[in-house]
């Protein structure tokens, strides 16, 4: 008998904890959000309010369940894939609806789909040929562009704010593409420094 005790397979946590619980929660009420957009069709304040409202607390679980996951060591697959599902729902939901009622051109919502989609699809593809991707230094700041961009959008602002909220939005484009490109360049870099 070896004089090595054998260690047991670390164990995976339940998936029954708060941080999925916050992100199931996020995905269950991204048609509300929806409906609370589309009812205040950028001009009704009082649904505009509880629509900016709604999004500020979904953003507020996104960041929650990522804390307290990494806290309390409740990492889990079903949390590596729902998190950046509810995410990317939440955010293509919000500029498609801005889009429907108008108050954002749809151009917007197509380059930054086609980045966060596309990159998404590109990772998934490097993952199955073993090359993990890992999250860019940039993209915390493009995520934090991105839901203060559309949270401007919703609330109901004055005309002289107009500036600032497309300013807001075309720094969100210009980091979200940016940083895409980003991506595909320390790719490249890292492969060829491995021929």
């Amino acid at each position: 008998m070896s004089g090595q005790q054998q260690q047991a397979p670390a164990k995976q946590p339940s998936n029954w904890n708060v941080p999925n619980v916050l992100t199931s929660l996020r995905i269950i009420v991204i048609p509300v959000f929806a409906w609370l957009v589309l009812k205040g069709n950028n001009h009704h304040v009082g649904w505009m309010w509880w629509s900016f409202g709604t999004f500020v607390a979904l953003m507020i679980t996104d960041k929650l369940d990522g804390d307290i996951a990494r806290a309390r060591g409740l990492i889990t697959n079903f949390g590596k894939i729902a998190d950046p599902i509810a995410d990317k729902a939440l955010m293509t939901t919000a500029l498609v609806c801005l889009n429907y009622v108008g108050a954002l051109p749809w151009w917007v919502t197509i380059v930054i789909c086609i980045r966060e989609f596309g990159i998404t699809l590109w990772r998934m593809v490097q993952l199955r040929r073993g090359r993990v991707v890992p999250a860019s230094r940039g993209g915390k700041i493009k995520t934090t562009l991105q839901a203060v961009a559309v949270a401007f959008y919703l609330v109901p602002l004055p005309d002289w704010m107009n500036v600032p909220k497309y300013v807001v939005m075309g720094a969100a484009v210009l980091v979200t593409v940016v940083t895409g490109v980003q991506y595909l360049l320390d790719s490249r870099n890292t492969n060829a420094s491995h021929v």
